[in-house]
């Protein structure tokens, strides 16, 4: 996140981006990003903003078929950016060129967290070996040059299209937190959304002086959250817009400064949500590099996890003598859902 306490504008209104990752998996953590835009006020519904448009020069979410180097920074939900087959390039290079936009530049895995989920490893129950004793230079993918050079690209469309990238932020929830939430709230669904609006109403405190839009990707197929909403922002009165498969909206406030709160199926085609789907991503392959890093080194013919279920058992298995020796109980390893 950016060191500003509030942001303040005139004739701006303001959107917010979040996503998850890791929601199925039974190892490694959940993630969920915040992204936070500024961009000049043209009396239209921030949250409706078509960035893609507005920064077709320099964005897109798609790749050139052409074999030349990209011209333009690919911002997308993370599924099209990362597979295992892509490998880590594209989501990484995206990441990374948006901290830049932010002045910061992680050199390390742990200057990553730092910059993005500053609180992320820091409690004592879930400070695992596999974090404690991880490190590896970054960028582990993307090339350092493009980095540079997307960044700079687009500072200047961004300046000229009136928009500004203002800060990011994410939660991770690794497995002992995770499932603390689980008995507090019953289900993932209820925990991801609690995860979800906490991050937002904090996202939210720095801003004022203008309209403020937050686009989140629905959640577990729930249809209503005006008393979620109701929850976290107690200030207000939260007014139900619209409640159905593919969009839920509500709004509180005062005119002019309005806010919308916008839960689609499907969030990740506004960038303000891509960018956060691609941060969450982003960590968490950091948090499962380092988690397999350390479990192989200690079993050299171990094969790495991705942390999904089916091959989530097959991994516990294959670790379960050498957990029990070490000592690492299930809790700060295994998700109950």
């Amino acid at each position: 996140m950016t060191n500003h306490d509030t942001w303040q504008g005139t004739d701006v209104s303001y959107l917010v981006g979040t996503d998850e990752a890791g929601y199925a998996p039974n190892l490694g953590p959940l993630v969920v990003a915040a992204t936070v835009w500024e961009i000049a006020d043209d009396g239209g519904e921030p949250v409706d903003v078509d960035f893609y448009e507005r920064l077709r020069r320099v964005i897109c979410q798609r790749p050139s078929r052409a074999k030349a180097p990209p011209r333009r920074l690919r911002i997308a939900d993370s599924k099209r950016l990362y597979n295992p087959t892509i490998g880590l390039g594209p989501l990484e290079q995206g990441v990374l060129v948006a901290l830049a936009l932010l002045d910061q530049a992680p050199r390390t895995w742990h200057e990553a967290w730092e910059a993005l989920c500053p609180e992320g490893l820091d409690g004592a129950d879930d400070l695992s070996p596999w974090h404690a004793d991880y490190e590896a230079a970054l960028p582990l993918a993307a090339a350092a040059d493009q980095i540079e050079r997307f960044a700079e690209k687009l500072r200047r469309g961004m300046a000229k299209a009136g928009v500004r990238l203002l800060a990011i932020r994410a939660r991770a929830v690794f497995p002992r937190a995770f499932n603390r939430l689980l008995d507090e709230y019953g289900n993932k669904s209820d925990a991801l959304s609690a995860v979800t609006l906490e991050l937002l109403s904090e996202m939210m405190v720095p801003l004022a002086g203008g309209r403020v839009a937050a686009i989140c990707d629905k959640h577990g197929g729930r249809d209503h959250y005006a008393s979620l909403v109701q929850h976290y922002f107690p200030e207000w009165l939260i007014e139900v817009r619209h409640e159905g498969r593919r969009e839920s909206r509500y709004v509180f406030g005062p005119e002019p400064a309005r806010t919308t709160v916008c839960f689609r199926c499907g969030a990740e085609r506004a960038v303000p949500a891509a960018l956060a789907s691609m941060t969450a991503k982003y960590l968490r392959e950091l948090a499962m590099r380092a988690f397999n890093d350390y479990w192989c080194r200690q079993m050299p013919e171990l094969r790495p996890t991705a942390g999904y279920p089916r091959d989530a058992r097959r991994f516990k298995n294959d670790i379960a003598e050498l957990q029990t020796a070490l000592g690492i109980d299930d809790g700060s390893l295994w998700r109950a859902r």
